[in-house]
């Protein structure tokens, strides 16, 4: 099969959707499949793998409380024309397709079956609101939408119409499978270590919540060291810090890969205080997948990543006290991190590429089949439709 897919977001800048795309085209070229992938870069010396057609610079926009690196006019325009004419595709794939990006302008131009997929969760975005009477025309092109949760599929109905399939991000869960190697990570029980990772200048991201508590974990786990890792200011951040959170805190900056599955396997706990805009919880997948406990915010899309087992603990959504009396308790309790630890490998391999990749697949089938053979519904009733179906939160 001949895949187009079209990321929105510079693809040589770190980020959920950017490896969504990278590693669902993998898997489908691991697969014999022919796979190009478009999208905007933000340096255009960036060393871009085989299959990727930069369509030009990428400029910062913030949205959604962070920032999206994206790319439009004319010149974008007739780069994307000429990789759709050049591609001849037998599905096209847009990601985030109303983004003001690359996707959009694939979708104006596109004649191949569309699939879509939402990974944005937003339910009062009044720009989507206001856009919509003008992008109806292009996205009744769209034969099938994916959302990636299902607060991106409520965003999806509300602002758009329509429904859309459920299907996770995927996790290549065996890159992630602890090895029981020692780290400058490790903890021990006297040096328990607490991991986050994420933009520590996004505020959306939690990392003030978890600070907040540090003194009072410190003060039940005077050994406690946590480990942060992400982008940012480290000295905006660690200026008001009091002096024991400060002297307790790893800022590691932005991590490499091989440094971020590391520091995953080592942590005794995987702490993911997010206090919103979050549609799924790639990151929280990847620490089961590492075999670290997890405790999160209670936000919807992580309790849904988490399952009905669940696969992790929670804590109110900004509570700092509440986080720190989780920590403490999880820490103190290796029994119940052992068992967190076995639920959450467990919960991980339903969100493995080999999972999540056969779903998409079925859906590129369904969209095909439907463009060859009118009317669309009767693809769409067809025994594709039965593999599409994701576990609920029950199925580990």
């Amino acid at each position: 099969m001949r895949i187009g897919i079209v990321c929105p977001y510079a693809f040589d800048v770190p980020g959920g959707v950017q490896f969504h795309v990278r590693d669902l085209a993998e898997f489908f070229l691991a697969e014999g499949h022919e796979v190009r992938v478009l999208a905007p870069v933000d340096d255009p010396d960036a060393e871009l793998p085989a299959y990727v057609t930069s369509c030009g610079r990428a400029v910062p926009v913030r949205y959604n409380g962070s920032v999206a690196r994206l790319t439009f006019g004319p010149v974008t325009s007739s780069r994307v024309s000429r990789w759709l004419e050049d591609g001849d595709f037998d599905v096209l794939h847009l990601h985030e397709p109303i983004t003001p990006s690359a996707s959009l302008m694939a979708l104006w131009a596109s004649t191949e079956p569309v699939v879509a997929t939402f990974h944005t969760s937003n339910l009062r975005s009044r720009a989507m609101h206001a856009a919509n009477p003008l992008l109806r025309p292009s996205t009744e092109k769209i034969r099938a939408r994916i959302a990636v949760s299902e607060e991106a599929r409520r965003t999806v109905r509300r602002h758009l119409g329509g429904d859309a399939y459920i299907i996770p991000n995927g996790v290549d869960t065996s890159r992630f499978r602890p090895d029981g190697a020692t780290t400058r990570w490790s903890g021990t029980p006297a040096r328990p270590v607490l991991a986050f990772l994420g933009r520590i200048d996004e505020p959306r991201k939690g990392l003030a919540v978890i600070l907040a508590a540090m003194p009072g974990i410190l003060d039940a786990l005077p050994g406690v060291r946590l480990v942060v890792a992400g982008p940012g200011d480290v000295e905006e951040i660690s200026a008001g810090l009091d002096p024991r959170v400060r002297a307790a805190t790893e800022f590691l900056g932005a991590v490499s890969e091989d440094d971020k599955v590391a520091l995953l396997r080592s942590a005794d706990l995987y702490v993911a205080p997010h206090t919103g805009g979050e549609s799924f919880g790639i990151v929280l997948v990847e620490a089961m997948a590492a075999g670290a406990p997890v405790l999160a915010s209670d936000l919807e899309a992580f309790t849904a990543v988490l399952g009905d087992g669940p696969a992790g603990r929670t804590f109110p959504n900004g509570d700092s006290a509440a986080l720190g009396e989780a920590v403490v308790g999880l820490v103190g309790d290796p029994e119940e991190r052992a068992r967190l630890r076995e639920l959450g490998l467990r919960r991980a391999r339903s969100f493995d590429w080999n999972v999540v990749a056969q779903r998409v697949m079925a859906v590129y089938e369904t969209v095909i089949e439907g463009a060859d053979h009118s009317p669309v519904e009767s693809a769409l009733r067809s025994g594709l439709l039965g593999r599409l179906r994701w576990p609920t939160r029950g199925e580990a």
